[in-house]
């Protein structure tokens, strides 16, 4: 509906899609199909210590374990994770920049700066990323590649479908049910485990690159079903 509405509005011809037998049409989809959107599990905080928790010191242990906690702190598309690489880590006392040269929601690349600072426990994303780069000897390229059966890392990125079924096998193995969970439960367990921290949206957005607090509602719904919950004050 939105491509046909830009071309006919492109063509300065009338828009059919504001006909009001196309509004009603679409209202009849809604009314039997129903509008609620396929969402991916959060992979929470406390789910996310468990599942490192099961992890050992291998090479794969260890890009794993970065992995998923980069893509938790920086409340990553699986996409942008994907796409992250060495030229793109500024190393500050604080801990690691990121510039995230390209992403869903900047479509004219005008980039963007996510801060990972080091973390006050012993689930610190900067610390295993750097164990993860050392143990490979990645000093240029992507951050997360592939290691063969042989044990050898490749040259190439990780794909998104990649990260996704990682994420899977790795909460699996942690005694988790998997369905459900997918590349973009990292960025759906930072919004939701923030929300339920009490962190305010604005600061959540700087670090998801959400657009505005509508395109969080849902996490922080989620996120607050417990908190000052009706039943939970008189049961």
């Amino acid at each position: 509906i939105a491509t046909l509405s830009k071309a006919h509005e492109a063509l300065g011809a009338t828009n059919p899609c504001r006909s009001e037998v196309v509004r009603a049409t679409l209202r009849g989809m809604k009314r039997k199909h129903g509008t609620a959107q396929a969402q991916a599990k959060p992979l929470l905080r406390d789910d996310l210590f468990h599942v490192i928790d099961q992890m050992g010191e291998s090479l794969r242990d260890r890009r794993d374990r970065a992995l998923l906690l980069m893509g938790f702190a920086g409340g990553f598309r699986r996409s942008e994770l994907v796409g992250l690489i060495v030229a793109d880590i500024e190393t500050v006392r604080q801990g690691l920049v990121f510039t995230l040269r390209a992403s869903k929601t900047d479509q004219e690349r005008a980039g963007r700066k996510i801060g990972i600072p080091y973390g006050r426990t012993r689930f610190c994303p900067v610390t295993a990323l750097e164990a993860w780069l050392n143990a490979a000897s990645i000093k240029e390229g992507a951050l997360f590649r592939p290691i063969t059966r042989h044990g050898n890392v490749t040259q190439e990125a990780l794909t998104g479908d990649a990260v996704s079924a990682l994420l899977r096998g790795r909460v699996q193995a942690a005694g988790i049910n998997p369905a459900g969970y997918s590349g973009h439960s990292l960025r759906a367990g930072f919004a939701t485990s923030a929300a339920q921290a009490g962190v305010s949206t604005l600061k959540i957005r700087a670090q998801t690159g959400h657009s505005s607090d509508v395109m969080l509602a849902r996490y922080i719904r989620d996120g607050e079903l417990f908190t000052g919950n009706a039943a939970g004050m008189m049961l």
